[in-house]
């Protein structure tokens, strides 16, 4: 499964890229807005870090202005991949983008039927937003589970790109069920190192080797 990160903060992609864990970056309006940034500064300043696709998302609602901004984010670099929400003017947008040859995410997926018509229309990504659905009592991983079996059954070539992950649960639930990406915030993806027994086994293992006098030279 690859990682994309779900942030606009620059420090915290650059740690993440080096630790070589990053295949990608996903931001939207709210990200953009947190950073406090222009956001063709910092969409420059994020593609320039990463090699795999960097998720800008149109503001437009209409058609013609939805292609209008995604002209002017495909030109801040290749690896841009425009992000659209997933209403008829955004999976009309899709499909002239995909046809252009664009990378294309469409977001704010939260039924099956919905990622059908995503595919359909050509998308690269679909990002099903399972935390949100959780929120309302629905069982997010769900969804994520029925968008694999149809894509499975047709041979759709989009990527399931699981977003609104809460929990590092959530991570490893998106994995077994066969999510293709999973864009993850920050701080969840640094939890995914922890576990109460790795610290104890690396102390133990440090406080044998210090008994010994010995280094590695």
């Amino acid at each position: 499964m690859k990682f994309f990160v779900d942030t606009a903060e620059t420090s915290e992609i650059r740690e993440l890229n080096d630790m070589g864990m990053l295949d990608g970056v996903t931001t939207n309006p709210s990200l953009i807005a947190k950073s406090g940034r222009n956001i063709l500064e910092v969409t420059k300043e994020i593609c320039d870090i990463v090699e795999g696709p960097v998720s800008a998302e149109v503001t437009a609602t209409d058609f013609d202005g939805m292609m209008r901004e995604a002209a002017i984010l495909s030109k801040i670099a290749d690896n841009i991949c425009i992000k659209v929400p997933l209403t008829p003017d955004g999976l009309k947008a899709c499909r002239m983008l995909t046809e252009d040859g664009r990378q294309v995410n469409v977001t704010l997926c939260f039924s099956a039927n919905q990622a059908l018509l995503a595919a359909k229309a050509g998308a690269t990504f679909i990002s099903p937003f399972i935390g949100r659905l959780d929120d309302t009592g629905l069982e997010g991983m769900e969804l994520i589970s029925e968008i694999r079996t149809i894509y499975d059954n047709y041979g759709f070539e989009t990527q399931i790109l699981a977003a609104s992950i809460r929990t590092v649960n959530h991570v490893k639930q998106a994995a077994m069920i066969g999510s293709d990406v999973a864009t993850v915030p920050p701080a969840i993806l640094k939890a995914l190192f922890k576990h109460p027994l790795t610290d104890k086994g690396l102390e133990a293992f440090l406080a044998d080797w210090a008994k010994t006098g010995q280094k590695i030279v």
